[in-house]
């Protein structure tokens, strides 16, 4: 047994705080990479005695004796000094309350974040996806033993990849789930480079432990491939096996969460306006535009002015993740709030404002400014050679987008401008791309522009549907984005014209020229490998030397026409419009084949 020992576990054992703990390594000259550094065991006996040691200094410090106090009384003013600007402005910030970590759970696709987090939440939403696969951003808050935390469940596709990042981008800890049987996947990597792009902690859980297959230990050899080195392994990453579906080891990650947040020492002040940002939005039938926003700084209340983007809001509701309404929401805390004028973009900032005229003003100048950009940009575009000369042909593709939620549309348009980018032969153009469902107005577009209308997490009434029929629209609805995804990719390949490659099929040597009546010379051959087939393309080679190419009109066995001689018989063969074929000759056959679109 190693007398190594983990920082964050000595610090536990001499019961003081990590970040205690590491200041005092600090001022030992103790070099370490972070909180789950181990340390050597004559090192790790050195703070113990010191912090033994300083247990016992408030007794030999005591106050001193009435009769003491007057000879006391003058040193303790001589020691006394006014702390400088910037010693207060730091005393400030540390002094700022502490807040709940905001943590992002991502992974690979059904690795099992969702299911994490409904154990957390004790709570049940996954079984209400599409396909098992979170479609959207989830803001919610959860009591641990540690204090409360923030979680936001970001979707585990690849299309959502925009989304994701954006909920890295807002988080103070990124716990990337990995499953036992399956280990890292592409959107595993993908989760892993956006937190270490945003300069989070990391903390992997290995889901699915409970299984028979799983292998925690492929799971930890295959991290370091990503440069993440577990505990186990003398690394400083930590790694904690769970089963979503049991709780095992949700405890020991929820614990972990709470030291990495201990030793971020994550402060935010309660006062003043808030700031914060967007984390989804959606256009409710009902209630209208629904934001939910993740407060960063200070506080935000019913009836403030708050702007987004080119968005402002009064503040009408605000509702915790529970779906109770509440008057106000500090740091950390996400609220779904009711009030805006449009619907601001998922990852644009929020902040309070003193009033609407001041709040209609900022979004006046922000969309004013928007234009003449886009303006501008216009006129700065010049003719190109392209444009003089004419372009290839190229193929478009007219799509009408609806979806449920803006983050959901905006993945969409960024997998779709993917695969325009893919091909230079086929053009997707987006026509128009809202929130909700399609309407008539969309019909008579996609119409006109002989668009497909694609809707994602809505479906068209009733009405609109008999309308699409008579028109002649094609309308395709999806639940699950992966389907979108491959059926945009069938469209595309139907519209690229096809490209053709030779595919050698066989060769034959020509061992004697026998000349027929009425059908020229034909080639007695031996066919050395592949096949010789009626029809296929053919080219005859002399000496190395191509000297003719084209095809194959007659194949011949004895007597017999036949469809194709196989490798190690002999054959007749007539080659289309040519004669001048000699022993020793060979004959090569192909075939041209399609290649599938990549």
């Amino acid at each position: 047994m190693s007398d190594k020992v983990r920082i964050y576990q000595l610090a536990k054992d001499v019961g003081i705080d990590t970040k205690e703990m590491l200041k005092i390594l600090d001022d030992m000259g103790v070099e370490y990479k972070s909180h789950s550094s181990t340390l050597e065991h004559d090192i790790a006996d050195t703070v113990r005695q010191l912090v033994a040691a300083d247990s016992g200094e408030p007794a030999a410090a005591a106050p001193a004796t009435p009769e003491e106090a007057p000879a006391a009384k003058a040193p303790a003013k001589a020691k006394a000094k006014a702390p400088s600007a910037t010693e207060t402005k730091a005393r400030a910030a540390s002094e700022a309350p502490l807040r709940a970590p905001v943590v992002t759970v991502m992974g690979h696709v059904d690795h099992g974040k969702t299911t994490l987090l409904d154990y957390i939440r004790h709570t049940k939403v996954a079984e209400g996806e599409a396909g098992g696969i979170t479609q959207h951003i989830g803001a919610y808050q959860a009591e641990t033993k540690g204090g409360l935390v923030t979680f936001l469940d970001t979707p585990g596709h690849e299309a959502f990849t925009s989304i994701r990042q954006r909920g890295t981008n807002a988080t103070d800890i990124a716990v990337i789930v990995v499953a036992a049987d399956d280990s890292i996947m592409p959107q595993t990597r993908e989760a892993i480079a956006h937190a270490k792009a945003a300069k989070v902690p990391i903390i992997v859980a290995i889901n699915k432990c409970d299984l028979p297959q799983a292998n925690p230990e492929k799971v930890k050899q295959d991290l370091m491939q990503v440069e993440l080195v577990p505990e186990d392994y003398g690394g400083d990453t930590i790694v904690v096996d769970i089963s979503a579906k049991t709780g095992d080891g949700v405890d020991d990650l929820l614990e972990m969460i709470s030291l990495v947040a201990e030793v971020e020492e994550l402060r935010a002040s309660p006062d003043g306006p808030a700031r914060g940002l967007v984390i989804e939005s959606v256009l409710d039938k009902r209630a209208g535009v629904l934001a939910t926003v993740l407060v960063q700084e200070g506080t935000l209340r019913v009836a403030d002015y708050i702007v987004s983007g080119e968005a402002w809001a009064k503040v009408r509701r605000l509702t915790d993740p529970s779906g109770a309404a509440i008057e106000s929401a500090g740091p950390s805390v996400p609220v779904q709030v009711l009030g805006f004028s449009e619907q601001p973009n998922a990852g644009d900032p929020v902040e309070a404002v003193a009033d609407e005229q001041t709040a209609k003003r900022i979004a006046a100048e922000r969309r004013t400014a928007r234009e003449d950009d886009e303006r501008q940009a216009i006129g700065r575009k010049g003719l190109t050679l392209a444009d003089l000369y004419g372009k290839p042909t190229t193929k478009v593709i007219n799509l009408v987008l609806r979806a449920d939620a803006q983050g959901s549309l905006e993945a969409i348009k960024g997998v779709l401008a993917r695969e325009a980018e893919s091909t230079d032969e086929v053009d997707l153009e987006i026509m128009l791309a809202e929130v909700g469902a399609p309407t008539e107005s969309d019909l008579l577009l996609a119409s006109t522009a002989d668009a497909t209308v694609i809707t994602f997490g809505v479906n068209p009434a009733g009405s609109v549907k008999k309308s699409a029929e008579r028109q002649k629209v094609p309308i395709k609805s999806y639940r699950i984005i992966y389907e979108l995804i491959e059926d945009v990719q069938r469209m595309i390949r139907g519209q690229i014209e096809p490209e053709y490659e030779e595919q050698v099929i066989g060769h034959a040597e020509v061992r004697a020229v026998i000349h027929v009546p009425r059908s020229g010379n034909i080639a007695g051959s031996y066919v050395t490998d592949g096949v010789i087939r009626r029809g296929s393309k053919a080219r005859l080679t002399r000496g190395g030397k191509e000297v003719y190419k084209g095809s194959i009109a007659q194949l011949r066995r004895f007597k017999d026409d036949v469809r194709e001689v196989a490798s190690g018989f002999e054959c007749g063969i007539n080659l289309q419009n040519y004669d001048n074929v000699q022993e020793g000759d060979v004959i090569e056959a192909y075939e041209m084949v399609e290649v599938p679109v990549a």
